[in-house]
Order: structure tokens, then C-alpha cells, then sequence
């Protein structure tokens, strides 16, 4: 019997970096995800397709179910990544893939693998879901990270997630601004690694208990905003602590010093997505720098 399983995507709007060290942040799950279908098979062996957005397979490979192990019959970072996710999931839920039949598999995207959306977390959530096990037990054991991400994945709605003596702490909120139609997604046309961001946050932060009060007070007044105005001050607000902790120029003053609005860094600062404040026609400013992709609040965020 064919199996189908979706995980959303993911933009983290507020604590960046901190929510590692238990910053309140606030995310949204997006309107582009990743589908995971599955299909058993007779042969103990996992036949694993990856396509991308426009349905055109980048990655193929099959995957020996043997003697409680998994092997590849390609190698490269991909099949190294999914050998490991696999072998974690089966650690996780040892009688999983104890059979002798297997599996025909087919990931796809929904958004370009460069936009940051979270081609990781959703393939994540999307095996944990297929396996039976923990999603943020199975993202602790494979890539790390705070979880917020896997948390998008798993609702509808946006969220604030904190890291709570090492657990997470989740509520969905209402968070739909009056002002939404002045709000848009840029991305930089590059994609930033999340890991390699974290080594240098994790180099460059100091004593941040301070810094991680203000943000969580910056959180909250953002879910009670009603206003432009008070929005992109706090916005601005958040830029200057974050560019502080982690010893880097904000966005706007590196790359759009000249723009009327406010822009604000999501996630790990330097690719994927930055949040503008504006109007359509404003958009124009990015579009005419090279920067072509641009989603209104309302088209992106689910």
C-alpha cells in the first residue's frame, strides 16, 4: 500500500542564532514543503529518488537492507547523509526495517533545494513520519540544531519555540499582520549553511543573557503588533543585537544601505531569505539590483 507523507517549510522570524541558547523565537511555516511517498516492495532493499521542484531526479541511488545495516551503491555526500539518517532511524526503531521487503522512494521539493526553506528538516520530518519515530530525537542524532525547524514542519500555524533545559517548549499563536500586504520575502541568490553559521555564532558569542531578554520581549511585542511602524522598529532593534552578539554588518547596511524600508536577516545571516517592509512598487528597488526573487507575506507563509 502507498504511503504519502508532506512537511512544511520553514522561516524563522525572530532569535535567530540565540534560540540555540534559548532565545523565544517566533516561525511560520510556509506554503512550500516536501512530499515523501513510499511504496513496499518484495526485495530487502530501499530504491531512493530525489527530485526537485520541477519534478527532475538529482539524485538516485539504491540502498541494501542487510544484517541490520544499510549500504549504498553510490557514494557521495548524499547517499552518505541518507545512510545516516537511515541507520539513525533504525537505531531509533530497531524492528522498523527488520523484513525482508523493502521500499520504493520518491522525495520532492516544492521549492528550489537554494531558497532555504528547509530541504533538510522536511526530509526529516517526513522519514521520522514514515518510520514511527522522535522527528526532533532523529534531528538531534543527524544534524543537530535547535528544532524549530522540524516544529514548522509539523504545524499549520505560526510558532514560538524556546529551548527549555534541553527540551522545546511549542505554541501555536495567532500571528497574521494587519500590515501583511507591506511585508515581503527577498532572496539573495545564494543559500547559507545553517551549520557552518552556527560554528561561527558559537565563536563570536559572548555573555548573551541580556541580549536574549530583549529578543524575547522583541517576540512577544511582534505577535501583538499592530502597526508598521512599531513593527520595523523592532525589527531594527533585533538587527543591531543579533549583528552585536555575532560580530556581523546587518543586511541593509551591507548590501541595501539605501532602501527606504526596513530589511531584516531570517535565519543564519548572509543568504537565503530577508524580510522587507514596503510596497509592491517598492519591490522594484531589489528586483533592479538582480535580486528577482520576491513572495508577498501572504503568498509565502502558510
Amino acid at each position: 500500500m502507498t504511503k504519502h507523507f508532506y512537511s512544511n517549510g520553514k522561516l524563522l522570524l525572530t532569535g535567530e542564532y540565540v534560540v540555540l541558547d534559548g532565545a523565544l523565537a517566533l516561525a511560520v511555516p510556509t506554503q512550500y514543503g516536501q512530499t515523501l511517498t513510499v511504496v513496499p516492495i518484495d526485495k530487502p532493499e530501499i530504491i531512493w529518488t530525489s527530485c526537485d521542484f520541477n519534478n527532475n531526479t538529482w539524485f538516485k541511488s539504491i540502498f541494501k537492507i542487510k544484517n541490520d545495516s544499510f549500504t549504498s551503491q553510490t557514494h557521495c555526500k548524499t547517499s552518505a547523509r541518507l545512510l545516516q539518517i537511515l541507520d539513525v532511524a533504525k537505531q531509533l526503531n530497531p524492528s522498523f526495517f527488520d523484513t525482508e521487503t523493502g521500499f520504493k522512494i520518491k522525495s520532492k521539493l516544492e521549492f528550489p533545494q537554494n531558497w532555504g526553506l528547509g530541504s533538510s528538516s522536511t526530509l526529516l520530518n517526513n522519514i521520522a513520519q514514515w518510520t514511527n519515530v522522535d522527528a526532533y530525537k532523529l534531528l538531534d542524532l543527524t544534524f543537530g540544531g535547535s528544532g524549530y525547524d522540524i516544529a514548522c514542519a509539523k504545524n499549520n500555524k505560526a510558532i514560538t519555540y524556546q529551548l527549555k533545559r534541553n527540551l522545546n517548549e511549542i505554541d501555536v499563536v495567532n500571528f497574521n499582520p494587519t500590515f501583511s500586504d507591506k511585508l515581503f520575502f527577498i532572496h539573495l541568490n545564494k543559500k547559507q549553511n545553517s551549520r557552518e553559521a552556527i560554528k561561527h555564532y558559537n565563536l563570536n558569542k559572548d555573555n548573551i543573557k541580556d541580549a536574549i531578554e530583549i529578543i524575547n520581549s522583541i517576540t512577544l511585542k511582534m505577535l501583538k503588533c499592530t502597526s508598521l511602524i512599531d513593527f520595523e522598529n523592532l525589527i531594527k532593534a533585533h538587527e543591531r543585537i543579533i549583528s552585536k552578539i555575532t560580530n556581523q554588518d546587518t543586511v541593509k547596511n551591507k548590501m541595501f544601505k539605501d532602501y527606504k524600508g526596513t530589511i531584516k536577516s531570517l535565519g543564519a545571516w548572509g543568504g537565503d531569505f530577508v524580510l522587507a517592509t514596503g510596497s509592491k512598487k517598492d519591490m522594484e528597488y531589489f528586483n533592479n539590483k538582480g535580486f528577482k526573487t520576491i513572495i508577498n507575506y501572504k503568498n509565502m507563509v502558510l
